[in-house]
């Protein structure tokens, strides 16, 4: 199979100064953009999971070319959070936590040579 080159730019949720209230119970949202820069179009596999094993998200989409498609969703409360974004030849991963970071966003933007992978915690607890 040929692969493309794949960059990523993993981004998680900074800990300095972000100290999660005891008690709170709202849950953790990640707001995730995957961008179709390609030529043509692409299957996108998207897995959003926490570090205890379970899935909150498991979708697959076609994305046309030219095309951002936005995905919405509530996970956990704490801990390790991980959405990866996949295609035949092509693949990102964010992480983040959740008890430090009320809701993330990530963005996935797939070219004909590479995909780029950012995200930052918006809102802290």
């Amino acid at each position: 199979m040929n692969r493309r080159r794949f960059l990523g730019v993993a981004a998680t949720a900074s800990l300095a100064g972000c100290l999660g209230i005891a008690g709170n119970e709202d849950p953790s949202r990640l707001d995730l953009t995957v961008q179709n820069d390609r030529a043509d179009p692409v299957t996108a596999q998207v897995t959003v999971f926490d570090d205890e094993g379970t899935t909150y998200e498991d979708e697959s989409d076609r994305i046309d070319s030219g095309v951002a498609r936005a995905f919405e969703m509530t996970v956990g409360t704490s801990g390790r959070h991980e959405v990866t974004v996949s295609g035949e030849d092509w693949g990102g991963e964010l992480a983040w936590d959740a008890g430090t970071c009320a809701r993330f966003d990530g963005t996935v933007r797939v070219t004909d040579e590479r995909v780029e992978v950012a995200g930052e915690c918006v809102e802290s607890r």
